[in-house]
């Protein structure tokens, strides 16, 4: 299995090649810099895999939540992949990114990391929210639904776990009493990867969640930018 994945909707810029089991990646923190990055670590990667992208089995991008312009960025840079080499695409939620990275550090014998309660900043005193729990095969899996709401609202099942990604830098403390006990340490500098995005695209396309390009397309979770004066 080869399968080539982005990553760019948060400020962690990267990509990553999976070559039956094993992921290789290329990660950079920048704030404006992903247009710039993303191809010379594409082609960094196949490069040194000696492969062509009409080599490859499939594609998988961060489809989002996250920054409007960093999610275009991934999907772009796919379409444009899977339209040259006619290739399907795997779209991979980039809360559930968070979450895998998570799981894969962390040991499941703690009962504490066997849940994650993703949080990334949305701005406008948002946050991206996603809980996820590790299944038998220890990948990520989504309870519920993922939602961009304000950190005193989330919804959440009773369970105990540790809060995982940026919106838990930022909204610590209404968090923490919002889900009352269930949170038994933070890790608020988590970031997407596309190591992570390339383990959950496996997955995803031995699943057959697999998408023509015409459908691989961007999840906002938010369906405007700016709020109206008597919003704010």
């Amino acid at each position: 299995m080869k399968l080539l994945a982005v990553e760019t909707a948060t400020e962690a810029c990267s990509a990553a090649l999976y070559i039956d089991g094993v992921v290789t990646e290329r990660f950079e923190l920048t704030s404006k810099e992903h247009t710039r990055l993303i191809l010379p670590m594409i082609d960094s990667l196949m490069a040194d895999a000696g492969l062509k992208p009409q080599q490859l089995d499939a594609l998988a991008f961060g489809c989002g939540p996250g920054s409007f312009t960093g999610v275009r960025i991934a999907t772009g840079v796919i379409q444009g992949i899977a339209f040259g080499a006619d290739l399907p695409v795997v779209p991979v939620s980039t809360l559930a990114a968070i979450a895998q990275d998570f799981f894969d550090k962390n040991s499941k014998s703690q009962a504490e990391c066997d849940v994650a309660f993703t949080a990334m900043d949305a701005r406008m005193g948002e946050i991206y929210w996603g809980v996820y729990r590790r299944d038998e095969q220890c990948f990520a899996e989504l309870i519920g639904k993922e939602s961009v709401t304000p950190a005193a609202d989330v919804d959440f099942p009773d369970r105990i776990g540790a809060g995982v990604g940026s919106g838990w830098g930022v909204y610590r403390q209404e968090l923490m009493t919002r889900l009352a006990g269930r949170v038994s340490y933070c890790e608020a500098d988590k970031l997407p990867r596309a190591g992570a995005i390339a383990r959950l695209g496996v997955r995803g396309f031995e699943q057959g969640m697999a998408v023509a390009v015409e459908q691989a397309m961007p999840v906002y979770l938010r369906d405007k930018v700016a709020k109206k004066e008597s919003e704010r």
